[in-house]
């Protein structure tokens, strides 16, 4: 018999839109501009999270290239195309399905994002899908993310619901482990950037939601 499920969390970032793609593409130009590049094992240790690594991509990028960088010019330029991208970034496939067939059978849903509230919420309003979620758990609500487990236990609270009554949909190894520390059934679904990394420990993997039905997941979830 399958575990009676409850609720189910999202992460936010690279899950709902892909944001990972455009941000790690707009910091591979700022390398090429100084002839360096950023391998995707390094920007991956500040996926979907920093309470990981120390990475800082500046400080990288001064070691490789041996130049000081004016930070403030690169993070605005870099800024500006990044966010022009993400502006244009669609609903990943399945992420709707999986809204519209949640609220169908009385699920609870939430968001749980490393990201700040006004990024996370605002990007939430303009898709139009912010009603769906009863709970918006992020960065700005706790004192660690991930792959502290610390957002998913907020997100549980405010749903009410025990970590076995709930499914984590995440596309990073931050966020698998995030979920995974908190007890949560993991779905990692990742995404062009993600998908070169190494994510372990996630009970199942997807190409995307729109792999499987959520009906169909519903009735594999193991007790």
């Amino acid at each position: 018999m399958p575990r009676p499920i409850k609720a189910l969390i999202f992460d936010f970032d690279g899950l709902i839109i892909d944001t990972e793609t455009p941000d790690y593409a707009s910091w591979q130009a700022v390398y090429a501009h100084y002839g360096q590049e950023l391998p995707v094992a390094m920007w991956g240790q500040i996926v979907g999270g920093t309470g990981a690594s120390d990475f800082d991509p500046h400080s990288y990028l001064e070691e490789l290239s041996g130049q000081r960088l004016d930070r403030e010019e690169v993070w605005i330029n870099r800024r500006t195309a990044y966010l022009d991208t993400v502006a244009e970034q669609p609903i990943l496939p399945g992420v709707k399905d999986y809204l519209d067939g949640a609220r169908a059978c009385g699920l609870k849903l939430a968001v749980a994002s490393s990201s700040p509230d006004n990024w996370v919420s605002g990007h939430l309003t303009r898709l139009c899908l912010i009603d769906y979620f009863d709970a918006i758990k992020t960065a700005d609500d706790v004192a660690r993310t991930k792959p502290d487990p610390e957002l998913y236990l907020a997100a549980l609270a405010a749903l009410d619901v025990a970590a076995n009554e709930a499914i984590v949909f995440e596309d990073s190894a931050n966020g698998v482990q995030a979920a995974k520390a908190a007890g949560i059934y993991a779905v990692a679904i990742p995404n062009n950037v993600t998908a070169q990394l190494n994510i372990e420990d996630a009970d199942l993997r997807l190409g995307s939601l729109a792999e499987l039905s959520l009906d169909e997941l519903l009735a594999q979830i193991p007790d």
